[in-house]
């Protein structure tokens, strides 16, 4: 049963590592096919503060000519780092500058997409479509031209034909009208004059925004179709980019608007808007299997609900194109859709020739597009690194200073200990860098000047968790355990502490991320990071390695240079946790003496068992006594037996050099029993009448005894193999 125990616990440490190895081999296989295929790269990117990026300036103005308050400011604000966030983009900066204009920072070089997600953040509509215009540009000769023909020809089939009358003496023929040139185009102010005397239809000089009637409803389009309106899709040249009509998106009124989402410019006259984009609560984006295409799946709130049942209940009876709805954010047309059926359950399903990143844009835009606000761009430009790689560098330097100086006070305090503690520090940083990086090509995170700090900080905490275990260690050394099975308990005590302290930084890390805006949530997310690989590290390579190097010699045997020699921590101080430290002397210990007398009367062995009563001692002596019942006989007993021998508790460092040679040579058959009983305890039963009510540490002494004495019968010289035969008892 004890061999199989054993070989259990051997096989867990080897189990944990071989998982972490996987992991780590994960992580590289995975940049390494993303740098192949040119998506990903080995440095994980920079913020703005370290790299630059683009700045744009927005000026806000209200949509309805009414004052801005700072309220609203601050809602487009967050309205705007909402869109950016989802669009991918990390540690952008986004603030506001005198309380009027909004400042927009993205790092690197942000796609086309983003940066309309930016400019566009104005309020969200839905309207009917009344018609499409059969050209998306403006006015030109050519098109006058055309007009003129064209209501010619309606004029003489709608007149009554005339008789026939006597033919004259024919006249002299009049110059043919001039074709006008195709490319030819109007200025600015030609342009208006002439969309004037066309949109003018009772010619009295005045263009009227009144319909001829009322109309019935949203999408009654022969009686909204005004002058004003005519006039607005004469001017609208939808194939410039730039061209935008300076007019009010009065969500009472029709509008003119463009739709340039699709490659392909398209002019809309829209009705009057009947949905707003405050009545959307959700909108996502996703792959539909049925029809092997992208979806955009949308919900509406009551009233919402309610809207969107009478618009396709309506539209879905009409024609094309009047059987469409337009989505209409900051004056332009991101979608245009026909509902095929009568939609009351307040969700609905837009489909067309999405990819999967115009779903997500037109998912983005419907989830964060309800503003109070429209905005002028007054500047958009490049901007260099406010800190940029001096600060990197600096920061990184203070980094490996920071680490090499940890490094040499392990070693310093640790010996091969250190050797361990340093390994994992490295596989800890190994794997933060290989996380960022891969996180910087999956979700697009950048690393900013705060991410930075949070690293090197974090080189403290992770330190310390090794400390921990490293002191429990000792501890248990210090109380007699040989170092297997210090390892084993120390792990046991230590893991507890560490779990607490990481889950606690982790928590403060969680809040400050979700509290705190702009770079401080680089800094939280980095700590939150380093503080899961610590726990990561210490749990699945710091113990699995230890567990491991104690089966050889060098670690096992508690050599001088290993950090867990007992002859050395003999009189070291005992840890008491995270940065704290209370000598021998303030613990509550019991002290027994063994004393051996030869016959001549020269030579005296003592043995000094230290017990500190905690909830381990429990376990490991059943049976043993409380530390109330004869505390002070003991301590009596203690002091009387220091007088008689002239006992001093830490003796010379030769005298605990000898008696450790000794014990190598001729207890190394109880170090082995006490080695097997620290793992799993002798039942009280099966311990002699001479062990039964001593701790753990007791027995250990008194075994010890027996095995110098059965040597020292046998004779010392030679005898080693006989006394380990006899240390079992």
């Amino acid at each position: 049963m004890a061999k199989r125990t054993a070989t259990r616990s051997s096989e867990v440490p080897r189990k944990r590592l071989v998982l972490l190895m996987l992991m780590i081999i994960a992580l590289l296989a995975t940049l390494t096919i993303g740098s192949w295929g040119k998506s990903s790269k080995w440095a994980p990117e920079l913020a703005l503060d370290l790299q630059g990026g683009t700045q744009i300036i927005l000026t806000p103005e209200t949509t309805d000519n009414s004052e801005i308050t700072q309220s609203d400011v601050n809602q487009a604000i967050e309205v705007i780092r909402q869109r950016v966030d989802a669009s991918g983009v990390a540690e952008a900066e986004i603030s506001s500058q005198g309380g009027k204009n909004i400042i927009v920072g993205l790092p690197g070089r942000p796609s086309e997409q983003t940066l309309r997600l930016v400019r566009t953040s104005a309020v969200m509509r839905m309207r009917p479509v009344l018609a499409i215009a059969g050209d998306a540009g403006s006015l030109t000769p050519a098109k006058v031209a055309s007009i003129d023909k064209q209501q010619k020809e309606a004029q003489k089939s709608a007149s009554p034909s005339a008789s026939a009358s006597p033919s004259a003496s024919p006249s002299p023929s009049t110059s043919a009208t001039p074709t006008p040139d195709p490319k030819a185009t109007y200025g600015t102010e030609e342009l208006k004059k002439v969309a004037r005397e066309k949109a003018d239809e009772n010619h009295d000089g005045k263009i009227s925004d009144q319909p001829k009637s009322k109309p019935t409803n949203a999408s009654d389009a022969d009686n909204w179709r005004t002058e004003k309106l005519t006039y607005d899709a004469l001017v609208l040249d939808c194939t410039k980019p730039s061209s935008k009509l300076n007019i009010v998106d009065d969500p009472k009124k029709p509008l003119v608007a463009c739709d340039r989402s699709r490659g392909q410019a398209t002019k809309y006259i829209l009705g009057p808007a009947e949905i707003e984009g405050t009545q959307l609560t959700k909108a996502s984006s996703g792959f539909d299997q049925r029809s092997n295409q992208w979806i955009v799946q949308i919900q509406f709130d009551s009233k919402g609900t309610k809207a969107f049942a009478d618009v396709t209940r309506r539209l879905v009876k009409l024609q094309r194109p009047r059987n469409q709805f337009a989505v209409v954010l900051d004056g332009s047309v991101i979608s245009s859709a026909a509902p095929s059926e009568v939609i009351s359950g307040g969700q609905a399903q837009i489909s067309g020739s999405f990819t999967d990143q115009t779903a997500k844009t037109l998912a983005n835009q419907l989830s964060f597009g309800s503003l109070p606000l429209k905005f002028n761009v007054q500047s958009e430009e490049q901007i260099s690194a406010t800190l940029g790689s001096e600060s990197l560098r600096g920061g990184l330097i203070a980094g490996a200073i920071g680490v090499a100086l940890l490094a040499l006070y392990l070693l310093w305090t640790y010996h091969g200990l250190g050797i361990v503690a340093i390994g994992s520090i490295a596989l800890a940083t190994g794997l933060s860098y290989l996380i960022v990086a891969l996180m910087s090509w999956t979700i697009g995170y950048r690393l900013s000047m705060a991410g930075v700090v949070g690293f090197i900080i974090s080189i403290g905490i992770t330190a310390d968790s090794f400390i921990v275990f490293f002191e429990r260690i000792r501890d248990e050394i210090r109380e007699g355990r040989s170092v297997r099975a210090a390892v084993t308990h120390g792990w046991h005590r230590a893991k507890r502490t560490i779990y607490v302290a990481d889950g606690t930084n982790l928590l403060c890390s969680l809040v400050l991320y979700f509290l705190a805006v702009g770079s401080v949530r680089g800094f939280a997310f980095t700590l939150g990071l380093t503080t899961i690989l610590d726990l990561v590290v210490v749990v699945m390579f710091t113990y699995p390695v230890m567990a491991i190097l104690v089966r050889g010699s060098f670690f096992g045997e508690g050599h001088r240079w290993s950090g867990m020699s007992a002859i050395v921590l003999g009189n070291a101080p005992a840890y008491s946790g995270r940065g704290s430290f209370r000598r021998r002397s303030d613990r509550h210990v019991d002290v027994k003496l063994v004393v051996d007398e030869e016959s001549s009367g020269s030579a005296v062995d003592t043995a000094v068992v230290v017990t500190e009563y905690s909830e381990d001692d429990g376990a490991d002596a059943p049976g043993s006594r409380s530390p109330e019942d004869s505390s002070e006989n003991r301590a009596a007993s203690s002091r009387r037996s220091r007088k008689d021998v002239g006992f001093s508790r830490r003796g010379s460092a030769p005298s605990r050099k000898a008696e450790a040679e000794e014990d190598d040579a001729i207890g190394a058959g109880a170090n082995s029993v006490n080695d097997e009983e620290a793992s799993h305890p002798k039942p009280r039963e099966e311990l002699s009448e001479e062990e039964k009510g001593l701790s753990l540490a007791e027995r250990k002494a008194l075994r010890r005894r027996k095995a110098r004495e059965e040597a020292r019968k046998n004779g010392f010289s030679g005898h080693a193999t006989q006394g380990k035969e006899n240390g079992d008892v």
